[in-house]
């Protein structure tokens, strides 16, 4: 079987190539990609979506007037205590599964980097599990700046959130620690601000207009259910978020956005080292360097 062709990672790229490249990169390594990601993150990728349609069942319980209307309610299906721990199934499973999509992602083209093209899961799924609470360290880090400029007038939360979504990329590429990728991401972007928030704007457009459109589906069925297009809604109509179908259209919906991320994470890469060799050059030289050792040889 054909060799996928190695795609070169450490190189300036225009907006074009990032988007042609990541597409490209998981086209070229999609069995071995998402092979690796369904082995890491899987278990915890499920947990999420039983967790979040076990959610919503329990808050269907709550639109249930007709249930909660019966003197008899505690005989019914809602409990307080149920819904609490399906909350606290579903946020813990959510951050378990996406911290560690996004560690497997970088890590996976890490390896791909070293291993020019034929990276080695063992190693991995050691870092990524290694690397775990670092990973939601500097998530925390990193949404609490975002969080906190958010609430003066959103600009500064958008001025933060560009060179704060490349920090994930320092601390796996550049080796560094939780505090030096949070604070070398603003170097890194210095005077390529605007240029990577437009690169990153047009992704997020994408990845967003392919998300919603996975999603229509359940919004359909949704109105359908609610009699929103006959114009009959009545509170029976609430128990829609007990419907399996509903619940299955949210799963598949949930599933596409999670995927979705996942372009998302592999574009951020390409745009880490495009900014990474307009400052540093690490890939001219080390291919400089290459040149000169096979002319020695």
């Amino acid at each position: 079987m054909q060799q996928p062709q190695y795609i070169e990672f450490k190189k300036q790229r225009e907006l074009g190539e990032i988007l042609s490249d990541s597409f490209g990169f998981i086209r070229n390594q999609f069995k071995p990609f998402f092979g690796a990601i369904l082995r890491i993150v899987g278990p915890y990728l499920l947990v999420m979506l039983i967790s979040m349609a076990f959610y919503m069942y329990t808050i269907g319980d709550i639109f249930n007037f007709t249930a909660l209307s019966n003197p008899n309610v505690f005989d019914s299906n809602f409990s307080p205590l149920i819904m609490i721990l399906a909350v606290i199934a579903l946020f813990a499973s959510s951050i378990a599964a996406y911290v560690l999509a996004q560690a497997t992602v970088l890590i996976y083209i890490k390896s791909y980097i070293n291993t020019k093209g034929n990276p080695v899961f063992e190693d991995i799924q050691k870092e990524v599990y290694d690397s775990f609470w670092a990973f939601i360290g500097l998530g925390i880090l990193v949404s609490l700046s975002v969080g906190a400029g958010m609430l003066f007038c959103l600009i500064p939360g958008i001025y933060l959130a560009v060179p704060l979504s490349l920090s994930f990329a320092i601390f796996v590429f550049l080796k560094k620690d939780v505090m030096d990728s949070y604070q070398y991401s603003f170097t890194l972007i210095k005077e390529n601000w605007w240029i990577t928030f437009a690169t990153l704007l047009i992704v997020y457009i994408i990845v967003a207009i392919a998300t919603y459109a996975f999603s229509l589906p359940a919004v359909i069925y949704t109105w359908a259910k609610m009699g929103i297009f006959s114009g009959e809604m009545d509170a029976e109509s609430f128990g829609i978020f007990n419907d399996p179908i509903y619940l299955l259209l949210n799963i598949i919906s949930t599933l596409v956005r999670f995927l979705m991320n996942i372009i998302l994470l592999v574009t951020t890469s390409f745009i880490f080292f495009n900014l990474n060799e307009l400052k540093n050059f690490t890939g001219t030289y080390e291919r400089i360097d290459n040149l000169g050792k096979s002319g020695e040889d």
